[in-house]
């Protein structure tokens, strides 16, 4: 009976030690492959007007995000893939690995399924195609700060780190006269990427951690994965 009870003890032993180590490939797998994050983040130029002249030789944006939606109290979690350009928007949104909905607009036509009234599709719309071509200012001021920059349009207010040259706080002026804020945090660079899919190393920096407000609805965005393309690395793709 002891000797019973002895090897019992060894297999559940053998067992936990097999699970854990299994456990710490995973996480050390999923380590490997997620975004490099940088407290002080190297960039090899230092000048905003350079930094944005890269930033706008970006033609399309692909990304899988993390999203949460609150309301009120309410709070609506998924996983979602996007695939953006200053012309269209295609949002896939997942929940348990399922298609739950999708958003598309093409040069200012917003269509989704499941049908999604005109407010909640433009607060989508315009707020993840303004956190994500944050770059896309014009006719602007700039004000120099000790550590930012603040650029204005007559819709647009756009702080940028100046440590980072990343953006940290945005306010759109909506066509109603409302404003929608967007705060960022988290940066991250995809540069192991960068050779593979011969990117330049400026425009493979962003934010990871976005946060999307109008009225009482709140956007929480983490990126997973982020890989931007030029017109130069889309040809060199195909």
């Amino acid at each position: 009976m002891l000797k019973k009870q002895s090897n019992t003890s060894k297999r559940r032993i053998s067992n936990t030690l097999f699970y854990l180590t299994c456990s710490v490939l995973a996480v050390l797998a999923f380590a490997s492959c997620a975004p490099k994050y940088a407290e002080k983040p190297y960039r090899e130029i230092t000048s905003l007007s350079e930094v944005l002249a890269k930033m706008n030789t970006v033609q399309s944006i692909e990304a899988v995000l993390s999203i949460d939606y609150e309301k009120n109290d309410a709070i609506m979690s998924g996983d979602a893939h996007l695939n953006l350009s200053p012309a269209a928007l295609d949002l896939r949104i997942y929940y348990l690995g399922f298609l739950a909905g999708e958003v598309k607009e093409d040069n200012g036509v917003i269509k989704s399924k499941p049908k999604l009234d005109k407010y909640k599709s433009t607060f989508l719309v315009d707020g993840l195609r303004n956190s994500f071509l944050w770059w896309t200012i014009s006719d602007y001021t700039i004000q120099e700060n000790r550590d930012s920059y603040v650029l204005r349009n007559f819709s647009r207010t756009l702080t940028i780190s100046k440590k980072t040259l990343l953006p940290m706080e945005q306010t759109i002026e909506l066509d109603n006269g409302e404003e929608m804020t967007i705060s960022y945090d988290g940066p991250a660079c995809n540069k192991p990427e960068t050779g593979k899919n011969g990117l330049d190393p400026e425009i493979a920096w962003y934010q990871s951690l976005m946060s999307i407000r109008y009225k009482n609805h709140q956007v929480n965005v983490r990126v997973k994965s982020y890989i931007a393309r030029t017109q130069e690395t889309a040809k060199q793709q195909e």
